[in-house]
């Protein structure tokens, strides 16, 4: 009873399912949240011999698009009650970063993007999120945030 429904497109093809697939949801058309699709790995302090062992699995590319898409968040406030998403790729040597920031019926939003250096400086992506959740409050992110905020 259904009119469409929206799936993770892992899960469609585990269950060898995937042809039934109408539409895929990429970047740049449906910005996900941020951080998604990247493994995160927590470690005991001290546990070096464990740091060896998954040290290649970490993809300094990926690691460096994720801490932009965290950095923008954070500026933002963001968490699991704020409609926001952003995503960043490198593209010739360039960091692109995209994001938004909404109303949770989606009538209000505000997007942009941003591109920069990647890795000139230490905090270079860091300092990318941080400068287009700044873009974004100038272009009213900071009116929805507030909105949200007095809705709770």
């Amino acid at each position: 009873d259904m009119a469409g429904v929206i799936l993770a497109q892992a899960g469609l093809t585990r269950l060898g399912l995937i042809q039934h697939e109408t539409e895929a949801l990429d970047p740049p058309r449906f910005l996900p949240a941020v951080g998604q699709g990247a493994l995160g790995i927590e470690l005991v302090a001290g546990a070096e011999a464990m740091a060896t062992v998954v040290a290649p699995l970490n993809d300094p590319e990926t690691a460096y698009c994720v801490r932009a898409e965290r950095a923008f968040s954070r500026a933002l406030g963001g968490s699991c009650q704020v409609p926001l998403g952003g995503y960043a790729v490198i593209e010739e040597g360039r960091l692109w970063l995209r994001g938004f920031v909404a109303t949770p019926d989606g009538r209000e939003m505000v997007a942009g993007e941003i591109r920069g250096e990647v890795g000139k400086e230490a905090d270079d992506d860091e300092r990318l999120g941080r400068e287009l959740a700044d873009r974004l409050r100038a272009q009213g992110a900071g009116d929805i945030l507030d909105k949200l905020a007095q809705a709770k």
